[in-house]
């Protein structure tokens, strides 16, 4: 073993024979009836091994037939039929598969067009979107997995295969529409995604400066002065020796005594304060003489410390990675530091090994010798290719501050989990660039940190920038309001973040999921990139763009599948369907669905992560569901072992009448405490609903803003079950109200215009709610009071129709919907010759009510100019414009 036994994962990389169907020239392992691993050998050699992302090949043998006969194969699952011409190389016509589930065929060779990627290794230089890696998955149905170059694993670390020129190793994912199946088989035969230590899912804070142990204690005492909660505190650049003779100083490995005199002091204080720390480190140019780790990693690797030539970084080479854990990061860690965040920014080969990424083994080793004492393998690092999901979790790199680079991060989070890779943290806030003023940042500031806490890790970081201020109180009221509420929000979701890490785990299906996910057959799911489901219960669609001149509010443009929702602060009914929502600074769109179980702290406190003290459990009513929530020691790989207790909440529905039963906890129930305080809340319900609790004693509160009625247990025993029940009687549970009245007040509340045209709107809007009259002509009225943003605005609010432009994903596009079939709401769609005067040149045009629903790709567009002009009621119009680079617009934020 050429490294330490933690260093190497348990692989079960040998198939079943039972699973296998070979020739003298050919193997094809059935792996799961979704994954067929197809080899070709003229030499008839096949690898055992495990590769760099397949470690589990022997699995459950799944039922499939092989029929053979006139040089022909076929092997048939209950999701494909693969067929293959006996003992010829692969190839179009040799190889190809059915898959059933979307009625496909695959050829060998073919390109996978409809892939819907994945990810990207880092966001550094980027603004605004890029383009992403394939994915695992794609809309035909298939993708196929090359694994022929990947380095194998032998005798401890990774080699290249020693193979004939003509050797191929493939992987054929055959999963039609069944995504979540897909990614289940994929961490089947790769590996799961380890559990992430509890703590991970507070907020970090993270600036790189270099600031002194005192600065540091300074900010965190202003951060529990203020009861803003935190988990992690990230140190950054500043930590260690930057000044030295021998290089630039990025790389280093003994700590600032200037800054830090007392290191093991100041992480010991760290810890007492409730939060763990990770050191930012830099590998790539080795160790140096300057190092206090120097000598003994230079004696290990065979060097003369008295030569004080430098240790260079070799990813390849056992040796220097023995010595690299055991001389310079281990004794850190001894330390008191609880994990690494991996800078690494060079390289993407080793040069002494082909096919080697440093960056991939730093993951990989990181991650592993976090095992040693019983930890889970976690770290912070950039991706490092399929199979990173084993090392949670990503930095997506320096991002820069601006809204494009906001606005890409939703999607760019949802289509990660196309390779299964879900635990990213971006830089909250941006690193580069901006100007830092409180006005124009703080906006953008507030947007991005409502993402981040409907993220998978919450991480606030600031770059080297004097004027960049990310610290909550540096802001006027408003800003600062939202920025706390952001912070002790995501802090309260901890219950339910925790529980979908487990199913994480599980399943191999990660907490922020694109809409497709769940929807595979809805057509929309697959052009809303800015929105996600946020674990099985709920959607979030971020405002990620400035508020409009017009409206003082942000746009963003949701949609909700079939069924019943509410809006998650509000308990408002919510429609299915697309919609414009607009909202202010303190607006989120976070939607439950009917039967929604979503478990928050109570009271969430700083530096405390640990399984709450006051168990609040909101509850949407329209559904029977049940929800498991989950509980361990938040920190070491005993959860592998059973170590974990579960209390399953209860919801059961019928009309007039819903029943949340929390049941006694079971498993490891030391993980729960003894006795804690119930919060049963059930939102989006009437004031006036008879409410019984059995099996305790409680209160019953109403509360009218979120339309919720809790049921308080004081002292709650964890070994014992209660159940509350509401009920309605001859009456429906929900509160019988149109949304529409609220929203438009709230808009009108914020338009720049006359403050007696909003009086008259309102009056105009509250007879059209009402059903008193189904036009819109008195909108008219107004028209040389409304921009073409704020007729917009006011229609899209009270109607189900509407256009968005959809930005920052790989694809731009234009929705336009009518939901209503309304013949007051026009469209023009013009389109010419790209170069030409369209006065003089002849253009195709389309026009029209707005259709029920359409979809412009842009990419059809390539080579032309075009406009789109939607009027609204005769009151205003929005025009895009695409003739060059620069969207023309009027009265509407592109």
């Amino acid at each position: 073993m050429t490294l330490a036994p933690y260093h190497v994962p348990d692989f079960s990389p040998e198939a079943d024979e039972a699973a296998v169907v070979r020739g003298d020239r050919f193997r094809f392992t059935v792996l799961t009836p979704r994954i067929v691993r197809a080899e070709y050998d003229p030499d008839g050699e096949f690898e055992d091994r495990p590769s760099q992302v397949f470690w589990h090949r022997e699995q459950p043998v799944p039922e499939f037939d092989v029929s053979r006969g006139d040089g022909q194969l076929a092997i048939e699952t209950e999701a494909l039929r693969l067929e293959y011409t006996v003992e010829e190389p692969f190839a179009p016509s040799t190889l190809s598969a059915h898959v059933r589930g979307s009625g496909s065929v695959w050829h060998y060779g073919d390109d996978d067009v409809a892939n819907m990627g994945g990810t990207v290794r880092t966001l550094d230089r980027v603004e605004g979107s890029t383009d992403l890696e394939p994915g695992l998955l794609g809309g035909d149905g298939w993708t196929v997995l090359e694994d022929t170059d990947r380095l194998v694993f032998d005798d401890g670390w990774v080699t290249p295969r020693d193979t004939h020129k003509d050797y191929e190793d493939i992987y054929f994912f055959g999963y039609g529409h069944d995504y979540l199946g897909a990614l289940e088989d994929f961490t089947a035969v790769s590996g799961d995604v380890p559990m992430v230590p509890r703590w991970a899912l507070g907020n970090w804070w993270s600036r790189y400066a270099d600031y002194s142990a005192d600065r540091h204690r300074s900010l965190i005492e202003r951060f529990r002065e203020e009861e803003l909660p935190l988990s992690v505190w990230v140190l950054d650049m500043d930590w260690h020796v930057v000044d030295n003779e021998y290089h630039g100083g990025w790389t280093g490995w003994t700590w600032n005594r200037e800054l830090f005199p007392d290191p093991e002091g100041f992480v010991d204080w760290l810890h007492e304060t409730g939060l763990r720390t990770t050191l930012n480190i830099h590998p790539a140019d080795g160790v140096h003489p300057h190092e206090d780790a120097y000598p003994d990693i230079a004696e290990h690797v065979g060097i003369d410390p008295a030569s004080e030539r430098p240790v260079e970084f070799d990813a390849s080479d056992p040796q220097f990675l023995r010595g690299y854990f055991k001389h310079v990061i281990d004794p850190l860690e001894d330390d008191g530091v609880d994990f690494w965040w991996i800078d690494w920014q060079q390289w993407d080969e080793s040069p002494e090994m082909a096919g080697l990424d440093p960056l991939w083994a730093l993951n990989h080793l990181h991650a592993l010798d976090r095992t040693r004492d019983g930890r889970r393998p976690f770290i912070l690092s950039r991706w490092g290719g399929l199979g990173g999901h084993r090392y949670p979790v990503g930095f997506s790199g320096d991002a820069y501050i601006s809204w494009d680079s906001l606005s890409f991060q939703p999607y760019l989070t949802a289509t990660g989990s196309n390779v299964d890779f879900g635990w990213w943290s971006h830089d909250i806030g941006g690193h580069f660039g901006g100007s830092g003023t409180p006005t124009g940042f703080g906006e953008l500031y507030a947007r991005w940190l409502q993402f981040g806490v409907f993220s998978p890790i919450n991480r606030i970081h600031t770059g080297n920038i004097e004027y960049i201020d990310k610290r909550p109180w540096a802001f006027e009221p408003t800003v600062r309001e939202t920025l706390s509420e952001s912070l002790r929000l995501r802090h309260a979701l901890i219950p339910y973040l925790y529980t979908m890490a487990r199913r994480n785990h599980d399943r191999g299906v990660p907490l922020v999921r694109p809409m497709y996910y769940h929807h595979p057959n809805e057509e929309l799911a697959y052009h809303v990139p800015q929105q996600y489901y946020f674990g099985d219960e709920l959607i979030v669609a971020p405002h990620v763009r400035e508020r409009g001149d017009g409206t003082n509010l942000s746009r963003q443009t949701v949609w909700l599948p079939d069924g019943e929702w509410f809006d998650f602060e509000t308990g408002r009914p919510a429609h299915a369907g697309l919609d414009a929502r607009y909202g202010d600074l303190g607006d989120v769109p976070v939607y439950a669905k009917a039967g929604a179980i979503v478990p928050l702290d109570g009271d969430p406190g700083f530096g405390d992560v640990d399984s709450p003290e006051t168990l609040r459990v909101v509850a949407f009513p329209g559904g029977d569901n049940t929800f498991d929530l989950y509980e361990d020691d938040g920190t070491s790989q005993a959860y592998r072992d059973g170590e974990y207790a579960t209390t399953t909440v209860r919801q059961s529905h019928e009309p007039g009448r819903v029943a949340l039963t929390v049941e006694a906890a079971s498993g490891a129930t030391e993980h729960v405490p003894a006795t804690r305080d119930l919060e049963l809340c059930v939102r989006g319900v009437r004031e006036d609903l008879e409410v019984e609790i059995d099996g305790a004693d409680g209160s019953v509160e109403y509360d009218a803003e979120t339309r919720a009625q809790t049921i308080t247990i004081p002292d709650h025993d964890a070994t014992s079950q209660v159940t509350v029940t509401l009920s309605a009687h001859d009456r429906g549970l929900v509160v019988p109200e149109d949304p529409r009245r609220d929203r438009v007040r709230e808009l009108l509340r914020h338009l720049e215009i006359p403050a007696r045209s909003k009086a008259r709107i309102e009056e105009y809007a509250a007879a059209f709610i009402a059903g008193e009259r189904s036009d819109l002509d008195w909108l008219g009225d107004f028209r040389e009071r409304l921009t073409g943003e704020q007729a917009r605005a006011i229609v899209e609010t009270l109607v189900d129709a509407g256009v968005a432009h959809i930005g920052n994903a790989e694809q731009e596009r234009l929705l336009l919907w009518n939901g209503d079939g309304r013949t007051d709401v026009t469209y023009r769609l013009s389109t010419f010759e790209r170069g030409s005067i369209p006065l003089a040149a002849e253009g195709e045009t389309e026009s029209g009510p707005l259709p029920a629903l359409k979809i412009l790709e842009l990419d059809d567009f390539d080579g032309e100019d075009w406009t789109l002009t939607v009027e609204y009621a005769d009151a205003g119009r929005v025009t895009f414009d695409g003739t060059g680079e620069a969207q023309q617009y009027e009265g509407d934020i592109w």
